[in-house]
This record gives C-alpha cells, sequence and structure tokens, in this order.
C-alpha cells in the first residue's frame, strides 16, 4: 500500500506538470528538455552557470528493499567540462545506508544544440563509503568509465547509447579476503518528444557485474532491464526548472520477475 500510494503521488505531480505545460503561453520559447533520463545517460553536459540536482528513487513492487541516488552536477566555466557527486542510499535485509559516493568528471567531446547529437565520456573515482558487510560497497577505490553517445534521429524523437565498465582493484567480501573486480555495462533508449517539455521514454540497460565472494574468487551476476516510463519539465520564469518522472522497470532475461518503480525529480537553476 505504501508503494502504491508513493506512485500515485507521482503521477498527480506528473499530471500538474503536463497541464503546467499545455496552460503555460511562454513553454514554447525554452529549449526542450533533455538531461533527465532514468537508467541511461545523455550525453549532455550542464550549461555554464547552470547547476543540477537530481533524486531517483528505485523500489521493488514487492517492497522488500529500494534505492535512493542524490546526483549534483555542476559545469566548470563552460559546458566543456563538468563535476558531479553521486551519493547512493540503500535499504536492503531491513538495513538502511550509505553506499559507495562516486566523483565524476565529464568532457563534452561533442555538441549539436540543433539536432541534439553529443558525446560525452565520464570518469569517476569511487570511493569505499559502503559497509561491506551489509551489501553497500566494496571496501576499495574504484574506477568507472562510461560512455553517452545522443543521437537526434528527428526533431521528435532523441536516441542515447551508453557502453562502459568499472574495475575495483581490492573489492572486500563480506567473510574477508579481498580480489579485483570488474564490471561492464550497456544501455539505450529512445525519447519521444511528445512536446516540448513532455517526454514519453523507453531504456534498457544491461550488467555485469563482478562480487567479491572470498581472496581470490569473484561470483558474475547479469541484470538486464526495460523500461517504460515519461517525464515533464515545469519551467518558472526564474529560470528554475523542475522535472518530475515515473518508470517501471521490467526485469528481462537474467532480471526476469524483479519488477521495480521508479521515481524520478531534478531541480536545475542558474548560481
Amino acid at each position: 500500500m505504501r508503494l502504491r500510494a508513493v506512485a500515485t503521488v507521482a503521477m498527480c505531480t506528473l499530471a500538474s506538470a503536463l497541464h503546467a505545460q499545455v496552460a503555460g503561453p511562454s513553454a514554447a520559447a525554452r529549449p526542450p528538455v533533455r538531461d533527465n533520463s532514468f537508467l541511461v545517460e545523455e550525453a549532455y553536459n550542464q550549461e555554464a552557470r547552470v547547476v543540477q540536482h537530481v533524486s531517483v528513487l528505485s523500489v521493488t513492487r514487492d517492497g522488500d528493499g529500494w534505492e535512493y541516488g542524490f546526483t549534483q552536477e555542476w559545469p566548470v566555466r563552460s559546458q566543456r567540462h563538468q563535476l558531479s557527486v553521486t551519493v547512493p542510499i540503500v535499504n536492503a535485509a531491513e538495513a538502511t545506508g550509505v553506499g559507495d559516493v562516486a566523483l565524476n568528471y565529464r568532457y563534452q567531446l561533442a555538441f549539436d544544440d540543433a539536432s541534439g547529437d553529443a558525446v560525452a565520456p565520464r570518469l569517476s573515482l569511487v570511493l569505499p563509503t559502503g559497509d561491506v558487510e551489509q551489501g553497500r560497497g566494496t571496501s576499495s577505490l574504484g574506477l568507472q568509465v562510461n560512455l553517452p553517445v545522443s543521437w537526434g534521429w528527428h526533431r521528435a524523437l532523441v536516441t542515447h547509447w551508453n557502453v562502459g565498465g568499472a574495475w575495483t582493484p581490492s573489492a572486500r567480501a563480506p567473510l574477508g579476503g579481498r580480489v579485483s573486480t570488474r564490471d561492464v555495462t550497456a544501455a539505450a533508449s529512445a525519447i519521444w518528444l511528445a512536446r516540448r517539455a513532455v517526454n514519453v521514454m523507453l531504456e534498457f540497460a544491461w550488467a555485469r557485474e563482478e562480487i567479491a565472494v572470498a581472496a581470490n574468487t569473484r561470483l558474475a551476476e547479469e541484470s538486464a532491464w526495460i523500461s517504460p516510463g515519461l517525464r515533464a519539465a515545469i519551467d518558472f520564469p526564474s529560470g528554475l526548472q523542475i522535472v518530475p518522472g515515473i518508470a517501471f522497470p521490467i526485469g528481462i532475461g537474467p532480471s526476469d520477475g524483479a519488477n521495480r518503480v521508479l521515481m524520478y525529480l531534478s531541480f536545475e537553476h542558474g548560481f
């Protein structure tokens, strides 16, 4: 019941956003909403002097656990360089705590504002802030890379593509011992701009992650999701933009049956 109530609130918020965009006379003068995907990383850095605060809450359909992530993105002098921090909070096995925090740098290698084409490789340093015994961390520094590519097929259709990986040189197993682990990820999405600030989304994400089991012993696990979703932007005269969104990730293949509800909320403003 609790999950259903949260989902209902999210849908009501989206409905309000849709009404605001349809009714707002000045909405057409603003650029289309872009960098607000849920599972797939879009290749658009923050514009100069514009900061974004992103919250993503993912809850299992059976209410058995949830994950929350907060990301804050800052441009460095221009859109070319972007720094951000990602803080995950995980609830599992009736325990809640911070996971491994990531410090991220993205370089805007290419960007075409008219077409929506863009490339922005990312490098992240993962800090060992999570509790290994509670399954929220690795107790080791790690490196993560991702290559997001955005491609505008049509003025109303944009696709996004990701390929990446991670390396943790000395992950600690819950029962002791350390081992090097490697992860591989891939993702893609199609975004339909139904209106300037209303997007219908379809995302796909796949990952192969290695978990430390014991000294020199690792276990590989795969996951795969397909996720229909919706997002809408609410623009204010001050320049503040609020983007609520909701999606329903469906586990496929190795994740079959592990369905979730995902709620998204971002605030973007000048500084």
